[in-house]
């Protein structure tokens, strides 16, 4: 089995897993069950009603617009052992809305590279939208809103507001501005992840943004085995996250898919949770 297929079967795997309640759809109800205390490590809506467990981002949002502005030590603690242990891994293989926008971009069409700046709005989002505004923007109760999901998230739009207005008549009564903004978010996200692999990964997922700092330091990576590698430059032709794994193997943009190590020539570049390169240069030194 290919590297390839395996993810999809994996990432298949996860959504299954993620959503477990499917006939809640129908009913237009949500599991409120013991399992959704935790949080998924990948980002989906606690409001989908197929969703077993909770969105860290928005759970993190939760807690901290609370009216006692309490800091989330469980779900900060949860994603810095999860960013630690597999960085951006989990949008490769585990995350849901990560699988949807790959299917989109199946679609043929004309394929396109964003400009590197937009790479760091993720960055500007985390800090705004998850951080500062519910702790800042507060209602008349001094209660926070959980501002990125309100207004931007288009996975929560996708799997829990659309779902759910479907089938609540009095929900719909009450849609506004903001549904249709949120409609309007994931409607350009879809259209752009047909000709963008990941649009949403690379540009607004502040989940994404938290991952690939801790890329840096996860213990799960790429090693590349320099003394190996032949400079052929098909391993950053055949990366889909337009990172360079020879130069950058520890990317923030890298989500860990393996398909430059499968690419390689050489198998000179290798995923896992070893450090195999450092071992073969010194072993290269000594002979």
């Amino acid at each position: 089995m290919n590297n390839a297929v395996r993810r999809k079967l994996i990432q298949l795997a996860a959504f299954g897993f993620t959503n477990t309640h499917i006939g809640n759809f129908a009913a237009g109800k949500l599991y409120t069950g013991k399992w959704k205390q935790f949080c998924n490590p990948g980002l989906h809506c606690y409001s989908c009603p197929a969703a077993t467990l909770a969105c860290p981002i928005g759970a993190m949002q939760a807690v901290a617009g609370s009216m006692q502005f309490n800091f989330s030590f469980y779900v900060v603690g949860f994603l810095l052992a999860v960013g630690v242990l597999l960085g951006r891994f989990v949008c490769g293989w585990i995350c849901p809305f990560g699988l949807v926008q790959e299917l989109f971009y199946k679609i043929p069409s004309h394929k396109c590279k964003l400009p590197k700046l937009f790479t760091y709005v993720k960055y500007g989002i985390l800090i705004l939208f998850v951080i500062v505004l519910p702790v800042t923007a507060t209602n008349y109760m001094g209660m926070g809103q959980p501002a990125f999901c309100q207004y931007i998230c288009p996975s929560g739009t996708l799997f829990g507001g659309i779902p759910m207005t479907a089938t609540h008549p009095e929900l719909r009564t009450t849609t506004g501005f903001l549904f249709g903004l949120k409609m309007g978010i994931l409607l350009l996200t879809i259209i752009a992840s047909v000709f963008v692999f990941r649009f949403f990964c690379k540009t607004l997922c502040p989940l994404g943004a938290i991952y690939g700092l801790l890329n840096k330091v996860s213990i799960h990576h790429l090693d590349v085995d320099k003394s190996a590698c032949i400079q052929c430059g098909k391993c950053a032709r055949t990366c889909k996250m337009d990172v360079n794994p020879v130069t950058s193997p520890r990317s923030a943009e890298c989500i860990r898919c393996g398909a430059c190590a499968a690419a390689c020539p050489k198998q000179a570049i290798r995923l896992g949770f070893r450090n195999g390169s450092k071992k073969e240069e010194h072993h290269h030194e000594n002979t």
